[in-house]
């Protein structure tokens, strides 16, 4: 599999970080959650939006379009052959000094997984599962 860090893809055993980054020291960042149905992204504008939005609320500057996240998404699915499958979006604040302060964090990184997922057991699928939503 190929894991893409900043702009470059890496095979997954090479895919690191900083111990430094903030996502990891504090959990500073966001993520979205992406569906891929038969080769297609599903609503990846809607998706993308939303990272945006959160963005925004956390005053994260993400250093990528909206329209260059969206390629970035599509081309983590077509590197990794991914048909039907998952795909987790990860900005993190970037590498900081210890410490609280967001502003001594210049680079965001963003990072996309794409790789088939099961969320469920076999059973789920076959027979289904009773569940409950809310609004």
């Amino acid at each position: 599999m190929k894991v893409y860090i900043d702009g470059k893809f890496c095979d997954e055993r090479d895919a690191k970080i900083s111990v430094f980054d903030h996502g990891l020291l504090y959990g500073d960042g966001i993520f979205e959650g992406i569906r891929a149905y038969n080769g297609r992204v599903f609503r990846l504008k809607e998706h993308i939006d939303r990272l945006f939005y959160s963005a925004k609320a956390i005053l994260l500057h993400l250093p990528m379009s909206h329209p260059e996240i969206m390629k970035a998404v599509v081309a983590s699915c077509r590197e990794n052959k991914l048909r039907d499958g998952y795909v987790r979006l990860v900005v993190t604040r970037g590498v900081g000094t210890l410490g609280l302060n967001p502003n001594r964090c210049q680079n965001p990184s963003v990072i996309i997984i794409a790789d088939t997922i099961q969320l469920y057991p076999p059973e789920f699928y076959e027979r289904g599962m009773d569940i409950i939503t809310v609004r």
